[in-house]
């Protein structure tokens, strides 16, 4: 995957995580995410940290 996919991913889970946020009401915990410090807006990170990232938020925002 290019890094630019992965940038969108990236993007695409940060705006479910907000819209489902948004419309229940409940915040989603991600502390597996927030540790690692790389967001989306981080295009100077390198692919493996936003690889790491998504797997991370994907899993917190599962559970």
């Amino acid at each position: 995957m290019q890094k630019e996919e992965l940038l969108h991913l990236h993007m695409l889970l940060m705006h479910i995580k907000k819209y489902y946020e948004t419309t229940t009401g409940d915040e989603v915990y991600t502390p597996d995410y927030d540790v690692l410090g790389v967001s989306p807006a981080h295009i100077h990170k390198n692919k493996i940290s936003h690889k790491k990232a998504i797997l991370a938020l994907g899993e917190d925002l599962v559970h």
